[in-house]
This record gives C-alpha cells, sequence and structure tokens, in this order.
C-alpha cells in the first residue's frame, strides 16, 4: 500500500510534516510516517512505496537499543494498542505508525557528524571550520573525524536550516545546563549505534537528532533516530574517502536531482520510475542489514 497523505477527519487536529501526518489527540499524538520523500527542504511528487514503514521499523529499532541512553516519547507501535477511535484506520496505520507521548519540541536539530560530508564538507571547504569548531587542514570529502563531534542547527518551518555554534543553541534554548545535556546524550547515541551499525557493514556518517520536554520538564527523544531519512548511511565495504559516497540513504535521490540541473526550489520534478524503484532498493536495503 503507496500512502502519499492521511485524512483521518475524527483523529483530531492533524499537522503535516515533509514526511509525517501527526494527529493531536489530546494527551497524545499519533505520527504516521507516509511514503512522502522530500530533498533539498522541497516535498517531492512522487511516493517511494513502503518507505515510512521502513522509517518507522528503524526508528523503533534504534528506539529501543537508546532506552539506556535516554527515554523517548513512544508509548506503542502496535495498532491494536492504539485508542478505539483509530481501529477503522488500522490498514493504513499498519506498520508506519506510533502513539506517543506529547512534548513541547526543542527549537534546534541536534546533528552529530563523524565524517566531513555534506553542509559541514561545504563550510569547511570555505572557512575550515565547522558551526565553529576548527579542523585539521588537509582533509578530503567523506574523511572521518577523529573524534564525532556536535554541530546544531536552527529548526526552519519554511526553507533550510542554519547551521550554528553551541553558544547559539545555548542563547536560543536560554538554558546552559539543558545544551550541555543534549550535546552529551546525542554524542553519547551516535558512537553507540555508529559501533552497532559498523558491525552490520554500515557507516552512519552522520545523523539528526530531536529532543522535546515531557509534562514534567524531563527530556525525552522523539520525532524518527537514525533512519535513512534522518542520517547518511553508507556500505562499509565501499567507502572510499576523497569523493561522493555510496549510500543507503536519499544521497541517491540528491545526486539525481543535482544531475538535472533543477533550482532546488518548489516545485519538484516528477521522478522517473527506475530512481522510484533504485530509491526504494536502498531504503529496504538498509532496513535488512540492520534488523536481519
Amino acid at each position: 500500500m503507496i500512502v502519499y497523505e492521511t485524512n483521518f477527519s475524527n483523529l483530531g487536529s492533524k499537522r503535516q510534516g515533509k514526511v509525517r501526518d501527526i494527529y493531536d489527540l489530546g494527551k497524545h499524538l499519533i505520527i504516521v510516517a507516509t511514503d512522502r520523500i522530500s530533498a533539498f527542504d522541497v516535498i517531492l511528487p512522487n511516493p517511494i512505496p513502503d518507505k515510512g514503514y521502513v522509517l518507522t521499523q528503524i526508528s523503533l529499532y534504534w528506539f529501543k537499543k537508546k532506552e539506556d541512553i535516554v527515554p523517548n516519547h513512544i508509548l506503542t507501535a502496535e495498532v491494536d494498542e492504539f485508542p478505539s477511535v483509530c481501529q477503522k484506520y488500522a490498514s493504513i496505520l499498519e506498520g508506519r505508525s506510533m502513539l506517543v507521548k506529547k512534548t513541547r519540541p526543542l527549537p534546534v536539530e541536534c546533528i552529530v557528524r563523524g565524517y566531513l560530508v555534506g553542509s559541514a564538507w561545504r563550510d569547511y571547504q570555505k572557512t575550515g571550520q565547522i558551526c565553529g569548531l576548527k579542523l585539521p587542514s588537509g582533509m578530503q570529502e567523506a574523511d572521518k573525524l577523529s573524534e564525532p563531534i556536535f554541530t546544531p542547527s536552527t529548526k526552519a518551518q519554511e526553507g533550510h536550516d542554519i547551521n550554528i555554534t553551541f553558544e547559539e543553541m545555548v542563547a536560543i534554548l536560554k538554558d546552559r545546563k539543558l545544551g550541555e545535556r543534549i550535546k552529551e546524550i546525542s554524542l553519547a547515541i551516535y558512537k553507540q549505534a555508529a559501533e552497532i551499525a559498523l558491525d552490520k557493514g554500515i557507516i552512519i556518517a552522520d545523523t539528526k537528532l530531536e529532543f522535546g520536554l515531557d509534562e514534567n520538564d524531563r527530556l525525552i527523544l522523539i520525532d524518527e533516530l537514525l533512519t535513512p531519512d534522518s542520517s547518511r548511511f553508507w556500505p562499509l565495504d565501499q567507502y572510499q574517502p576523497g569523493r561522493s559516497q555510496i549510500s543507503f540513504d536519499k544521497q541517491y535521490l540528491r545526486d539525481y536531482l543535482e544531475s538535472i540541473g533543477w533550482d532546488k526550489t518548489p516545485p519538484a520534478p516528477a521522478l522517473p520510475q527506475e530512481v522510484i524503484n533504485k530509491t526504494r532498493e536502498k531504503y529496504f536495503e538498509a532496513l535488512h542489514r540492520l534488523l536481519g
């Protein structure tokens, strides 16, 4: 079943993100991962079949493994345990949705990088730094960093997120202790996950985390976790610094869109079936390697 958009009229107010449809049930939320895909912060017109299922299953895998580091927002992913009002939509919700605690999301993206790639590589070429952190000279694209680094960004409602320094993040949060805690947890999650993935033949080059505060002001992990949408996954056996990497994430899709000269502004171009199929294969490859 392909799910590009949901419209569950009796599940409360709906908020639509680039990929997720979020329904407000009062105390809790239903998060539905659709098959929409975005690139360069623009939603593409074509869905990637089963992508929402893949994202949900990978997130559930990682959320479970990280409970010893930080609590998360998941109540259940078993649809038959959702409120009764949801059951008429069970066939759509199955495998691609989560019932979660409602939180106050923090207004920053928490990014951890283990390799020099993407916007970090572009910033390094210009300044020799990433988010105010000085790196050694002479590094190549996709080089492994000596230690993973925490590089936050803004959380833009529209347009592109902007890389910021840790001090700028603290100013946004208005809480240094909270900023330090977020940094500590983010690095711990990445380091542990990178080791697990490496044993399964995957390099996690970087990842984006999101946090919220619950009703008791407790910090918890929210949204998705260590998926091909929020991370760069590279096959270990094909890793080679100094070039763009083969990947299990949507970098393949980004590369295609770059190759056709799209200016990265809406509307996005339609995708050929071959690109849709290949992108789907890459998402499933990540799922199969991680979960078996």
